[in-house]
């Protein structure tokens, strides 16, 4: 692994400015979007894209999502019917991605792709962001900000606790108001498939069609990021629906009744709270868990039910069986 000496750089002109300079010379910088924060690269620069998935361990054959500063950018790229051109003027800037057919000469990078002819696309709602996105003028692929199938980062220091000599710098924006990655859906054959839930419940995308969508079932490979079955992982083992403290592990949880928890996503059962707090905490908990040789992280019931769905996504496939040659890599 080639080792660089990681920049912190602030949320200021000048940082903005090696921000894209950086992102224009081919290197790696996070920075926050509304959701997570992302590890971003030039999309149209095939090097650049390939150590993205060279600096995370991630599988090439998982695509990428790219962010723009708006619409008519988008459309450099991606080819918009009339759904798609709907969902991006009612929710961009925000939390949803669209799969959409990639337009050949747009000049992204085939590995942003993964092979596909389709390329997920957004317009994220932070203000760094965006002042990054329009001074830099075109498409970064942007991950999340971290080792492939652990924890999602929403700080800059969760950022440099796994990446840290891995990329050139990470531009410090906060901590990040939505706490889950995007929505994704894709529009197609006259439906729209929900890929991902994410930071906007599926009940406001429904409603802004005016039909339900529906739920893409898994394939072989990704049509999109977030779709591996094991991910989003702490080093302890996740046990999901667990009312009390297990033995020797440690609880997180949600609502009024967990007194004895470690920690509670929200005491008071509001879903965006808990949405918010959810990486951050457990990656607190994580941390605890090996200071104290513990093996095992519980998580209370959340509602299934709006972020609720997305929340459960999250841990659904945190407790998952690892693949044991991906957690090997995540951990050198």
């Amino acid at each position: 692994m080639a080792q660089f000496k990681t920049k912190s750089l602030r949320n200021d002109p000048a940082g903005i400015v090696q921000t894209v300079e950086l992102w224009r010379a081919g290197g790696l910088v996070a920075f926050p979007t509304e959701t997570v924060y992302g590890l971003g690269a030039d999309a149209c620069n095939d090097a650049a894209v390939a150590a993205i998935f060279h600096a995370k361990s991630r599988p090439a054959f998982n695509p990428l999502i790219i962010h723009v500063a708006d619409l008519e950018t988008a459309q450099r790229y991606a080819v918009f019917d009339d759904t798609a051109q709907v969902l991006a003027q009612t929710f961009w800037p925000g939390p949803l991605s669209l799969v959409l057919p990639v337009l050949p000469d747009g000049g992204l990078s085939k590995l942003v792709s993964a092979g596909l002819e389709t390329v997920a696309v957004r317009v994220p709602d932070h203000p760094l962001a965006q002042k990054l996105l329009r001074e830099f003028g075109g498409a970064i692929a942007a991950p999340s900000a971290n080792i492939s199938g652990a924890i999602s980062p929403t700080t800059a220091a969760h950022v440099r606790a796994g990446l840290d000599r891995r990329i050139n710098a990470v531009i410090d924006g906060g901590a990040c108001r939505v706490g889950l990655e995007s929505t994704i859906v894709m529009p197609k054959d006259g439906q729209t498939h929900l890929l991902r839930f994410g930071g906007l419940p599926e009940n406001h995308l429904s409603d802004a069609l005016g039909r339900k969508l529906s739920t893409a079932s898994e394939t072989p490979q990704p049509l999109s990021p977030g779709r591996m079955k094991s991910h989003y992982a702490p080093n302890a083992a996740v046990l999901m629906n667990q009312t009390s403290r297990p033995d020797q592990g440690l609880w997180l949880g949600f609502g009024a009744d967990c007194d004895g928890a470690d920690m509670n996503l929200s005491p008071d059962g509001n879903l965006i709270t808990a949405a918010a707090n959810l990486f951050a905490f457990l990656h607190q908990l994580d941390a605890l868990a090996t200071a104290q040789n513990i093996s095992t992280i519980a998580v209370a019931p959340i509602p299934n039910t709006g972020l609720g769905r997305a929340i459960n996504d999250r841990l659904n496939r945190a407790a998952a069986a690892r693949d044991p040659q991906l957690f090997r890599m995540r951990n050198k």
